[in-house]
């Protein structure tokens, strides 16, 4: 029998419990509910998307396919009013009623919003979700934005880092003496203010604020108690944060700090269930997110009706804020029992302290260099003496019994229940057990124990592990370099240019520490291109930093000549174009013409010093370049379509031509290739090209990633739609989000593999993203969306003899 599950909140905790529960197989009809107007995200990571190292998407946990796969009914942006316990039943703020068998409160916590003078102003916001992330983005995109944040812990300081790299000016404001308190002594707290106050982000310790200042509704600064006057655009609250008991308060559970529950997750209502940073359990409320994972587990086999029981567990903090590696655990109090341990590197910005008391240690705070973080935590729970290692402990594992110098010797003396990742509470053993069963590689750990999946700070311990487990068998993963002048990614370049705002090849080469004074044959490209896909209006193209075809706008033959290539729109033509063709290729004694498979005619053995000449004279004759060399749109290949052929069900001819009008002219990350078919007996064989639309009764299937090179490759649906119209929308967005984001010479098939279709699906369904993409791209086309063999043959055109006055005998 089907039972009705409601859960109230589309959080990290309750995403996990739904994860564990539909693994275990139970038939459960689940309802979610969620304030927010999506579903559940790693909020963990929302910190990289403000600095805009990731997007949204690329944070999702469940996209809209995972639930539909469930059958999860899916109320994303509605709130329940009401819960009434008595009928088991929920009202929405619309009115709706839903019954349930089991409800699950998932409502997380609410910001906490100190109520200085002011505080309801415009332009003051807290840090918990997506709306404030994206109000953050929006102030970057201001000139000589100014923004202030409130709060010098983990939330505060990642806020003021990603603000900072969307180029705002920011000022951290914090109470207590040093930054992170509750995580770091005073001695990492200096280290962490000296790096980000090297970085440009100005911190004031020791600040109490006054008042928040304001005009027309709208924040101007704030106000300190000693009368200074901090001018911000933004004010950004990271103070803390509250349980949301606000739905348990007014069903009549047992409430106090938190809603109250015991060891199995249940509630002091029987049918109630409930998880995450709203719960109070013995005393405790939570905000890190392993134990809430820790509950999830729980709270899903009390639904499926196993024994489990929630136990509190010691924790430590492992934390990475703007680059700077942290690790606590314990009590790190001075006090006249204890004795610490101190190692100091100032030139590394390596700072290390134990904490000891009757030989056992009961602390630990690390900045710079954390990766004996575990080793030590395990050291703490178990509470044995540390009496006979005490002259090496603070070198770690690696100087104990006689291993100094081995660097896996530290993950190797872990014990099994070491933690190693603290978001999913996976322990040593669960990743040394999946390695037996068969995981491989970094990705099956990831999808065998959710190590490392979360924040992904604890990916080198994991390795490590692996490492240990597999021996020679282990090959660490290695990203790819650009080329040899600099150690960072594809991946990592694009980035960066976006987030410090590089707009020219110096700027890379000098802020991105190239080791080539102006790079190589094998970067330029790569950067020109990142560059023009970035910043089209600022950056000018570089044709020394483009392959010889596209200079020479050519393809180059084995024997040194080249093959020209005119454009024919949609594989259409005319007697015009043809006779100028023929006339051409006798002109400049053109060996070979072939007609391509792209629906063009070639003209192969063009001597170098004949192109301009021969550019001429095809663009007099209307016909532009085929960039049958570039990087960029080469071809739409259609069939006939229903004005000729009897299968025909729409224009293809006419749609093609339209798309090719609109991307041609367009540089990609590789060349791209179109193709549009009249029917599904797919005549133009749309269905292996990189986007390929087949038409149909009902309008137009688009799909994508398709390949036909050297590897074959169907393409995958992304829309049906019904008009031209939209087709030519969806296509140009596709192209342009391709444009943004894929690596230097990928194809579209690569990209899609790499980023998935889902995630290329919700960006494009999202209408004003979809809006926003083709606005980008026809800002980029503004600029680049020309004939440069007119450019080019323009400039010298009284060098050229006009067709029509040589005779073919004269030109022999």
């Amino acid at each position: 029998m089907t039972r009705k599950l409601i859960v109230i909140g589309a959080g990290m905790a309750s995403g996990r419990m739904l994860e564990h529960l539909f693994d275990q197989g139970d038939d459960w009809n689940v309802t979610l509910f969620n304030a927010e107007p999506r579903g559940n995200y790693n909020r963990l990571m929302l910190s990289p998307v403000l600095s805009g190292e990731k997007t949204y998407e690329e944070i999702v946990t469940h996209d809209a396919a995972w639930y539909e796969e469930r059958g999860v009914t899916c109320r994303f942006g509605e709130k329940v009013a009401e819960i009434d316990r008595a009928s088991r039943r929920v009202m929405t703020e619309a009115g709706e009623v839903l019954e349930y068998d089991k409800l699950v409160i998932a409502t997380g916590s609410n910001p906490f919003i100190i109520p200085l003078p002011g505080h309801d102003l415009e332009g003051v916001i807290a840090y918990r979700d997506l709306e404030d992330t994206n109000r953050m983005i929006a102030l970057g995109e201001q000139q000589a934005a100014k923004a202030v944040v409130i709060g010098g812990g983990l939330l505060g300081l990642e806020a003021a880092a990603g603000l900072h790299a969307r180029g705002v000016d920011v000022t951290v404001v914090h109470l207590m003496g040093h930054l992170m308190e509750r995580q770091l002594d005073e001695a990492a707290g200096y280290l962490l203010r000296k790096e980000l106050v090297g970085r440009g982000i100005k911190v004031l310790c020791s600040t109490n604020s006054k008042q928040i200042l304001g005009q027309d509704g709208h924040v101007t600064g704030l106000e300190l108690d000693n009368g200074t006057v901090l001018p911000c655009d933004l004010l950004v609250m990271a103070v803390g944060i509250r349980p949301n008991v606000a739905l348990g308060q007014q069903a009549g559970l047992a409430v106090g700090k938190g809603i109250h529950v015991d060891d199995q997750m249940v509630t002091s209502d029987e049918h109630i269930l409930s998880v995450g940073e709203c719960v109070e359990h013995n005393g405790a409320i939570f905000g890190l997110v392993a134990p809430l994972y820790d509950q999830a587990k729980v709270a899903a086999a009390t639904l499926s009706g196993k024994p489990a029981r929630f136990v509190q567990k010691e924790v430590s903090t492992k934390l990475k804020v703007t680059g700077c590696d942290l690790f606590s655990a314990g009590d790190f109090a001075e006090g006249e029992d204890r004795e610490d341990i101190v190692f100091r590197d100032p030139a590394r910005g390596v700072y290390k302290r134990l904490v000891l008391k009757d030989n056992k240690l009961i602390g630990a705070v690390m900045y710079g260099d954390t990766a004996d973080g575990s080793w030590f935590f395990s050291l703490m729970k178990d509470g044995e003496s540390v009496a006979e290692m005490r002259d090496t402990l603070i070198f770690g594992p690696a100087f104990q019994g006689g291993a100094a110098g081995d660097p896996l010797a530290a993950v190797a003396a872990l014990p099994d229940d070491a933690e190693i990742c603290g978001c999913n509470g996976v322990c040593k053993g669960q990743i040394v057990q999946a390695i037996k069963d068969g995981a491989g590689s970094l990705a099956d750990i990831k999808a065998t124990t959710k190590a490392s999946a979360s924040c992904g700070t604890c990916t080198g311990l994991v390795e490590q592990v692996m490492a240990a487990t597999l021996g020679d068998d282990f090959v660490l993963p290695a990203a790819q370099s650009v080329c040899g002048c600099t150690d960072l990614t594809h991946e990592d370049v694009r980035r960066l240019i976006k987030a410090q705002e590089l707009k020219s090849q110096p700027a890379v080469w000098q802020e991105l520490g190239w080791t080539t004074p102006n790079g190589c044959h094998v970067c330029r490209p790569a950067v020109n291109y990142y560059l023009l896909a970035d910043w089209p209006l600022e950056y000018q193209d570089d044709l020394q930093s483009r392959f010889v075809n596209e200079r020479n706008h050519a393809n180059i033959q084995k024997d040194g000549t080249f093959s020209v290539m005119p454009r024919m729109w949609g594989g259409i033509t005319t007697p015009d174009e043809l006779r100028a063709i023929a006339d051409a290729a006798d002109k400049y004694r053109v060996p070979t013409v072939k007609v391509t498979g792209g629906q063009r005619i070639d003209l192969l053995g063009v001597k170098k010093e004949d192109l301009p000449a021969i550019w001429y004279d095809l663009n007099q004759a209307g016909m532009v370049s085929g960039h049958a060399y570039s990087k960029g749109l080469r071809t739409v290949k259609t069939c006939v379509g229903k004005d000729h052929c009897r299968f025909g069900t729409q224009d293809s001819t006419g749609l093609g031509i339209k798309l090719e009008k609109k991307l041609w002219g367009s540089w990609t990350p590789h060349k791209v290739k179109l193709g549009v078919s009249g029917c599904p007996r797919n005549c133009a064989e749309a269905t292996c090209k990189d986007v390929g639309i087949v038409c149909v009764d009902s309008g137009f299937q688009v799909g994508v990633a398709g390949a036909a090179g050297m590897d074959v490759k169907e393409t995958e649906r992304l829309v049906d739609v019904k008009t031209e119209e939209e087709a030519i929308e969806w296509t140009a967005a596709f192209v342009q989000l391709y444009r943004e984001h894929a690596k230097y010479l990928d194809r579209p098939y690569k990209w899609v593999a790499k980023v998935g279709l889902d995630w290329v699906k919700e960006r494009l369904s999202d209408d004003a993203e979809r809006a926003a993409l083709n606005e980008r791209f026809e800002i980029s086309q503004s600029v680049y969306r020309k004939d440069p063999w007119a450019d080019h043959a323009e400039s010298r055109a009284d060098q050229y003899q006009p067709l029509a006055d040589i005779t073919l005998e004269a030109a022999e």
